[in-house]
């Protein structure tokens, strides 16, 4: 298939287009985007030409559908792709695909018939979540040419070349929401086979082919940890009914526990990456859509893409970044001793005023914890995207470890507090229990029941609205805006208008950060201070399990359909849970070293002697947490194996490839010496 071909075929989409409308068929909907109301003309009609033009015109080669249009909804265009586009895209992502001899690879044009299963027509081997993707992919490197310099219509927003067009458009709310739509037959199905089940496993297969591998890979380790929790449960159970002389085993239990459960998920990571093709990802992929910098030749791909000097990254993350980080963290931590310090004091006093406002400080410290947490998420979210990652899993990372850092301190702070200033493990204990069973509860209500409700009236209102709003309708389709002339209408009564109207009012999936941030929390609380409260293992399982069939019925009912995003690891959260599971170690020292103390029979040894004794263990403890690091891989080995298979197959073609070349030159070097006159 030639380019210049590539190139016919897409000059004649917009024909195509007219004459599939004509016969009252039109391209299949991936992508849905609506515009704000009030948007001008002038800039609609650039930024729908920017969306269909040829991308060697700077635009992004795509079909463009309208919805009626609607005064109250404002315009609404439905985003497709031709077949052609769709496969040249995926070549150039890179999308990996299995051939028809089951070896994952990444798929060419050229090696079509190699990929393409029998029978299998050729618009029916991309998934919708990859053609969802690749439409993404394609709006978000439509960007600003050199005599660009603002957007039409909106003079105050200037642009620089290599600008992404979309991004703006969001920043700015010209664009009001962009989603993916549901498909809702497989949808129904995947949710038979997951949150329909009690104790079924997961397809996690089906949940990756239609959500992506983000997605995927987040309840792939819901699992594999509620699995893994199973042990400690069992253990903490045994813990109520045996002396207190066993806690130093219990304690050593759990940091094997943890190395182990840790060190076993990236082996199931890596597994999964590898099974997925997503284990070669490195810091050279595709840019992400806001990367911003000069447009220029890529020193290793040769294409054009934005260039931004790594340094500036680097200062911007060392000398701004994380001192802002680090003043926020500082900040929280003195705002919560403040207040701890004032709730001592009003204790001290025993007044009967004193008392009955002696929990305000916590109150108002719950209040404001969220407060400064939802800011806190938009600076930084702010900061990373100002210092302009290359990729988007730089940005997921470093994004993750800010939000992580504060998180920890506003989670935590508190509890180590009670543990080793106070030094009260009793209120302690009452603490873990109640976020463990209470919080944990009131979350599941949030996150489906709350969400149920309103999905519920909402519809009942809709019912109730329905024949008033199709009289409006048709008034307003009669005095409808004359614009986008040239871009075929789907039909009134097409199913996908009310599907994506539907869609619409869902709420936005803002990707697995809050899930595993839920998870991270809850890990604090069992592996932080196991030895105090044994049962925090069985209420996470209990949580758990409830878990992961809550988010799925929330991802599959209440929420719009997210982007596919390809990753090979859950990023910095692996470094996060090992940090906590680092930091077990002392605490779980400590607190046994406050318990014996605070015993009567602590006479026996004088505190430097327990002190000594708990160093001691400590230090055992961080040496066994070293060598299972050490022992277990971090891939299996059939993966290393594999991999090292694939490297040795490459290398191979390569001077396969340069044999050809060789002999050629030769063939032709020889030919003409061979073709002289012989000299006697």
């Amino acid at each position: 298939m030639s380019r210049h071909r590539i190139s016919e075929d897409r000059e004649k989409q917009s024909v195509e287009i007219s004459d599939e409308d004509n016969d009252g068929s039109l391209p299949q909907s991936y992508v849905v985007m609506r515009f704000d109301k009030n948007i001008p003309d002038a800039t609609l009609e650039w930024i729908v030409d920017k969306i269909h033009t040829l991308r060697t015109n700077g635009g992004g080669e795509l079909l463009v559908l309208k919805q009626p249009y609607k005064e109250s909804e404002g315009v609404v265009l439905h985003i497709s792709a031709s077949t052609i586009k769709f496969l040249e895209a995926a070549e150039e992502m890179e999308i990996m695909k299995c051939d028809k001899n089951g070896v994952r690879r990444e798929f060419t044009v050229s090696s079509l018939e190699d990929f393409l299963p029998d029978g299998m027509h050729v618009d029916d081997f991309l998934t919708t979540a990859e053609k969802q993707k690749i439409i993404k992919h394609e709006l978000e490197n439509i960007r600003a040419l050199p005599e660009e310099g603002c957007i039409p219509g909106y003079p105050q927003y200037t642009l620089y070349e290599g600008q992404s067009i979309l991004h703006v458009c969001l920043v700015e709310h010209l664009i009001k929401a962009i989603y993916p739509l549901h498909d809702v037959e497989s949808l129904k199905k995947l949710g038979k086979r997951w949150y329909a089940t009690l104790f079924d496993p997961q397809p996690l297969e089906e949940i990756r082919l239609y959500f992506g591998e983000a997605i995927a890979l987040y309840f792939a380790f819901l699992g594999f940890y509620t699995a893994a929790l199973v042990f400690p449960t069992f253990l903490g159970f045994l813990q109520l009914f045996v002396s207190h002389e066993t806690v130093p085993f219990f304690c050593v239990f759990n940091v094997v526990w943890v190395t182990v459960l840790l060190e076993l998920w990236r082996r199931r990571s890596n597994e999964l990456a590898f099974q997925w093709g997503t284990i070669g990802m490195t810091s050279l992929d595709e840019p992400r859509g806001n990367f911003h910098g000069r447009m220029g030749k890529d020193a290793v791909t040769g294409r054009i893409q934005p260039q931004y000097p790594r340094w500036k990254t680097t200062a911007k993350l060392y000398f701004v970044s994380i001192p802002i980080v680090i003043a926020c963290m500082l900040f929280a931590s003195v705002f919560m001793l403040a207040l701890f310090w004032v709730e001592d004091y009003m204790k001290d006093l025993g007044t009967p005023l004193a008392e009955q406002l002696m929990n305000l400080p916590s109150i108002i410290y719950s209040i404001l914890v969220f407060i400064i947490n939802v800011k806190y998420k938009t600076l930084a979210t702010y900061l990373t995207n100002w210092e302009n990652h290359r990729t988007a899993s730089q940005f997921d990372r470093h994004r993750v470890i800010k939000l992580i850092m504060f998180e920890f301190v506003n989670t935590f702070m508190s509890l180590f507090y009670i543990a080793f200033v106070k030094q009260d493990l009793e209120i302690l204990k009452t603490q873990l229990a109640t976020m463990l069973i209470v919080q944990q509860a009131i979350n599941n209500i949030q996150e489906v029941l709350i969400p149920l409700f309103i999905k519920k009236y909402t519809q009942r209102t809709q019912q109730n609205i329905s024949v008033s709003k199709e009289v409006e309708d048709k008034c307003e389709n009669i005095n409808s805006r004359e614009i986008l002339k040239h871009i075929p209408e789907i039909r009134s009564d097409d199913t996908r208008i009310a599907e994506a109207e539907k869609e619409d009012l869902m709420d936005v999936y803002e990707e697995t950060y809050d899930d595993y941030l839920e998870m991270y929390i809850q890990f604090g609380y069992v592996v932080l201070f196991s030895s105090v409260y044994p049962l925090a293992a069985f209420w996470a399982v209990v949580n758990n399990f409830v878990e992961i069939r809550s988010d799925a019925f929330k991802l599959c009912k209440f929420n719009r359909r997210p982007f596919s995003k390809k990753v090979k690891d859950i990023g910095a959260w692996q470094k996060a849970f090992e940090v906590v599971g680092g930091l077990s170690i002392l605490t779980n020292c400590g607190l046994m070293f406050i318990s014996f103390h605070q015993r009567k029979d602590a006479y026996f040894f004088d505190q430097l002697q327990w002190l000594v004794m708990f160093v001691a263990l400590e230090h055992c403890l961080l040496g066994i947490r070293y060598l299972l690091h050490i022992a277990i891989q971090d891939k299996p080995e059939w993966v290393r194996v594999a991999l090292a298979k694939k490297y040795h197959a490459s290398k191979q073609a390569l001077k396969n490839e340069q044999l050809l070349k060789n002999r050629g030159i030769l063939a032709r070097k020889f030919k003409t010496v061979s073709s002289r006159p012989f000299k006697s």
